[in-house]
């Protein structure tokens, strides 16, 4: 994968660096579907008896991305989300939710995309559910699906290395990668539209 390689040769470099700061950028304010999960995948291929690292990496680097967005979440408050998203898509998800936030923030933590894990996070915290919780119930449900993730690539990965080394999955990957860039600038500006506190902020628990 000569077009990767740059990018392949960085990340595996910085080796169980690279899980945590993916991490970071999957579980905040960019657009990055499965990044961490195919990185995961080829760490652990490659250095088999690292697993319990990458997977605690992985998922400390999730709870610090989901802390990030839950904090900008609290301060824009209700409303504020409600503009970010939608008043009709946020309404619908706080009916759902209900009293059921931890449940809510597991699933969003263990379910792959497209998920909506960031609309997710940001409603609950919005909506005044304590950040530790958030962050506790967050690390260990990413913890669980990088465990799950990481015993199938022992027993798969080499099948889907095998795979991602052919032409059609490297033009596929690039059409990918150029996506999450245009996605995450999308996102990211729409988070910036609205810097304030909202109206309907509540303190921190």
């Amino acid at each position: 994968m000569k077009f990767f390689a740059p990018v392949i040769h960085v990340l595996f470099h910085i080796g169980i660096l690279g899980p945590f700061l993916m991490g970071i950028l999957d579980s905040s304010f960019l657009v990055l579907p499965f990044g961490n999960d195919l990185l995961v995948v080829a760490l652990v291929v490659r250095h088999p008896k690292e697993v319990p690292w990458y997977v605690l990496s992985a998922a400390a680097g999730s709870t610090v991305g989901a802390f990030l967005l839950a904090s900008v979440s609290r301060k824009l408050g209700e409303k504020g989300i409600s503009r970010n998203f939608g008043r009709r898509r946020f309404e619908k998800l706080r009916q759902r939710v209900g009293s059921r936030s931890g449940f809510a923030v597991a699933l969003a933590g263990l379910a792959p995309p497209p998920f909506p894990f960031t609309i997710v996070i940001a409603a609950v915290a919005a909506v005044g559910y304590p950040q530790w919780k958030i962050m506790a119930t967050n690390f260990f449900a990413r913890g669980v699906r990088f465990t799950i993730l990481s015993f199938l690539a022992l027993r798969f990965g080499r099948d889907i290395v095998r795979i991602a080394k052919t032409g059609p999955f490297e033009i596929t990957m690039a059409i990918f990668i150029i996506g999450c860039f245009v996605a995450s600038g999308f996102s990211v500006a729409h988070w910036l539209r609205h810097p304030r506190k909202g109206p309907e902020a509540v303190e921190a628990a």
